[in-house]
């Protein structure tokens, strides 16, 4: 790690971040907000671009490390955090690793609503 890979990271997460902020904004005030459409159009959106970006990597960039950093982990880090766990899913299930897969989609899953949760009721009990 270096201080240029996390500047790497910090400016594409910056980036991510402002795009996220608009899609929502502009989603609220095409499709209403009675459904989060912002959060559905970028983890999708994210998802897709993230399987775009990592295989030109691989095949045009010679994967490239710094380019990665900026695009995967900062961009599409700050702009959608579905889009890392749609690759390290594909990832495992590619390798073979189909049980580790389904462990890591549904732990996934259930861990972070129920931690969620936790949180709501940890506030609600103190507050």
């Amino acid at each position: 790690m270096s201080l240029v890979s996390v500047l790497l990271v910090a400016m594409g997460g910056a980036l991510g971040s402002v795009c996220r902020y608009l899609v929502g904004i502009g989603a609220g005030r095409l499709l209403g907000p009675d459904f989060p459409f912002g959060t559905m159009i970028v983890n999708i959106v994210g998802s897709f671009v993230m399987g775009v970006f990592i295989e030109l990597l691989a095949l045009k960039f010679d994967g490239s490390e710094s380019l990665r950093l900026f695009v995967a982990v900062g961009i599409l880090g700050g702009f959608t955090t579905l889009s890392s766990f749609s690759l390290d899913t594909i990832v495992l299930f590619e390798r073979g690793a189909i049980s580790a897969a389904a462990v890591y989609v549904g732990g996934s899953i259930v861990l972070s609503l129920a931690a969620l949760v936790a949180g709501l009721h940890f506030v609600r009990a103190f507050a």
